[in-house]
């Protein structure tokens, strides 16, 4: 496996399962962010004969996190501009009942198109690097290899 490979399959598991409807539920308190950096430290340590340092997967999870956390804005953009999208926000804010139409603009106009992608991406890329970081050395706790006898010296 090559130098990020880890992290990009880490990457992949927190983008996929984070956007996947009904799955991405279970993110709500960062599960599937958590164990995205917990499969990059497993991957990393599978490679390494060796002990992990901890800035190798410090390292590792934030980009995974990272990756994640742009996967899933961009599938997030997907699937908020579809027409069921749209169709539920106009349910929603018409059981709202009497609300300015100006209000009813401007929250439009944050939850579609380009300030909702900005939104989103400004949120939830940095929130899943600092959690994919610390799924990682979560994982550190768990997959470290002991150091053989020659190491310990």
């Amino acid at each position: 496996m090559g130098r990020y490979q880890p992290s990009l399959l880490g990457g992949l598991f927190i983008g996929i399962l984070s956007s996947l409807p009904g799955l991405n539920i279970a993110n709500c308190c960062c599960l599937w962010v958590l164990s995205g950096g917990l499969l990059t430290t497993y991957l990393l340590q599978q490679n390494d004969p060796k002990p992990l340092e901890t800035s190798t997967v410090a390292i590792g999870g934030l980009i995974a996190g990272t990756i994640g956390g742009l996967i899933t804005s961009l599938i997030n953009m997907v699937l908020v501009n579809s027409q069921a999208q749209r169709e539920a926000m106009d349910q929603m804010l018409g059981q709202m009942g009497d609300m300015p139409p100006e209000m009813v603009d401007m929250i439009e106009r944050f939850t579609t198109g380009p300030a909702a992608a900005i939104i989103g991406i400004g949120v939830t890329v940095p929130l899943f690097a600092v959690f994919g970081l610390l799924g990682g050395l979560l994982g550190l706790a768990f997959f470290r290899k002991k150091p053989g006898p020659a190491e310990a010296a």
